[in-house]
């Protein structure tokens, strides 16, 4: 039998479509400085969007399961 080749066409998944990848199962965890100069831990949704602070990573951990959501650590 000889090799047989086959070709996938991908089609670009639009803008919107691609930052809405993730949003009902996914909060994302990070770093932040808030306006008043404190530190905190931001949560933000899939597509950027900010959601809470929390004062630490475990408490923005706790907060997002207990949403039904993962978290997921940003550098």
């Amino acid at each position: 039998m000889e090799n047989e080749q086959t070709t996938t066409t991908f089609t670009r998944l639009p803008d919107d479509a691609f930052l809405s990848l993730g949003a009902q199962q996914i909060a994302y965890v990070k770093a932040i400085n808030l306006p008043d100069g404190e530190h905190a831990i931001g949560i933000f949704s899939a597509d950027g969007k900010a959601i809470a602070a929390a004062p630490s990573v475990e408490i923005a951990q706790a907060l997002i399961r207990q949403h039904d959501l993962e978290p997921a650590m940003v550098h």
